[in-house]
């Protein structure tokens, strides 16, 4: 019998993986996460029942979501990355030269230790010494500082079960 992971994007539209083996499940404070390995996409993280990333296209999202605005953007030297526990879109941002300091705030550290431990390669942005990590919420976080950043990148959880909130 074969387990199949199932997400709905839409009413009437469905997307299938199959599953060879589910490597965790844990109902954090903030949300339920899963990590899956899949027939042809290799590991998944899953939040409230979304992938976020796989291991064979994770890039995709990530190369978009960072490189564009960083691209339209003369100088930019400070970026914040609100979301983006997977580590991908603070890679691909790194990858500037011209980047000097990134801010990473992720609300949810199970998210960032769930990657540390299942995804070593997009977990070693997280050794990055001009990577900052901060474990809080996005919006306190940037209701309670006064710097300034000249790209800021929203990589937050899909408005989804609890995530509804954030």
């Amino acid at each position: 019998m074969s387990i199949w992971y199932v997400e709905e994007e839409t009413p009437g539209y469905r997307l299938h993986w199959k599953v060879k083996k589910v490597l965790y499940e844990q109902q954090t404070k903030y949300q339920r996460l899963q990590v899956l390995e899949l027939e042809d996409y290799g590991r998944a993280l899953i939040l409230d029942s979304a992938i976020q990333i796989t291991e064979k296209d994770e890039f995709i999202y990530n190369e978009m979501i960072s490189h564009i605005p960083l691209l339209t953007h003369p100088s930019p030297k400070r970026v914040l990355i609100i979301g983006g526990g997977d580590g991908g879109a603070a890679r691909e941002v790194l990858k500037h030269k011209e980047v000097e300091e990134v801010h990473l705030v992720e609300i949810d550290r199970d998210v960032i230790d769930a990657v540390c431990k299942f995804f070593p390669e997009s977990a070693s942005v997280f050794d990055n010494p001009r990577l900052k990590l901060f474990i809080q919420d996005g919006l306190e976080f940037i209701k309670s500082k006064k710097e300034e950043y000249d790209v800021i990148i929203v990589d937050s959880s899909d408005p989804i079960g609890p995530a509804v909130a954030v």
